[in-house]
């Protein structure tokens, strides 16, 4: 397979500022849940360890010939935290923000498992298979982050700036719409490509026009840090789930040219 284009390089960023964020709070964010774990001895220690992690994973995921190894890290971790939202789901099955928390990293897994198997040295079957697993398990995230745009509509609202005509409520709406047919297209694989586009650019102006202003406002708020953080981690996926189409794309149209170019004898 061939090399993926931006999409690594803006998630393996969103990690080194996860892990920078991390070190200058010495803490975890509210999105990554280790708060189930309690006030576990040496709490400080592990925080650090966390990022340092985290720093690791981005930095290696920039290079190609370390690109597996980054993606390796970060997927990891990010199944680590991922599934830190399992116990209370199980305790509180009927509060969405459980699930919703942890599609939101399982949607950092998806995007390292494309990477990593995109990044294999040989072009085998299974490593496609392994990237196809990730893109389902991309489009399933999508599926929630629709839910629980559905789920907190009102909470969704508040999020999008007064400023932006005709109104909040407005935006809340038509960005869950757009959740809910991007999940349709990447799931069915009808118009996957320019709903992969089109859901990426909607998550980076996310960040640009909610996150980014936000440590400006208020800089001392550890979630304005890290939302802008977590916003930046799922562009990158999502980022990668359209490098992902793009390439299959791309092999398609080499493929069909190469055989119109030298049909097969009979």
């Amino acid at each position: 397979m061939r090399n993926v284009h931006l999409g690594r390089h803006v998630f393996g960023l969103a990690a080194i500022l996860f892990g920078f964020v991390t070190l200058t709070w010495r803490d975890f964010n509210i999105w990554q849940q280790v708060q189930p774990l309690g006030n576990i001895p040496h709490r400080e220690m592990f925080a650090c360890f966390s990022a340092v992690i985290q720093i690791f994973g981005g930095v290696a995921i920039q290079f190609r010939k370390t690109a597996r190894i980054g993606a390796l890290t970060l997927g990891g971790i990010y199944l680590a935290f991922a599934l830190l939202y399992v116990p209370r789901m199980i305790a509180e099955p009927r509060v969405y923000t459980r699930y919703g928390g942890f599609f939101e990293e399982f949607s950092q897994v998806a995007g390292a498992l494309i990477v990593y198997s995109t990044f294999a040295r040989d072009d085998s079957e299974r490593w496609r298979k392994l990237a196809r697993t990730g893109f389902i398990c991309f489009g399933l995230s999508v599926v929630s982050f629709t839910l629980e745009q559905i789920f907190y509509l009102s909470a969704t609202a508040d999020f999008v700036p007064k400023w932006i005509p005709p109104g909040q409520m407005f935006w809340a709406v038509t960005t869950t719409i757009a959740f809910a047919l991007a999940a349709i297209a990447l799931l069915t694989g009808r118009s996957a490509l320019v709903a992969s586009q089109l859901l990426t650019l909607m998550i980076v102006g996310f960040g640009l026009l909610i996150w980014l202003p936000a440590p400006f406002a208020d800089p001392h708020q550890l979630i304005n840090w890290a939302g802008n953080a977590q916003n930046l981690a799922i562009a990158g996926a999502a980022w990668i789930v359209m490098d992902f189409l793009s390439q299959n794309r791309a092999a398609a149209i080499v493929s069909t040219a190469a055989t119109q170019t030298h049909p097969v004898q009979a």
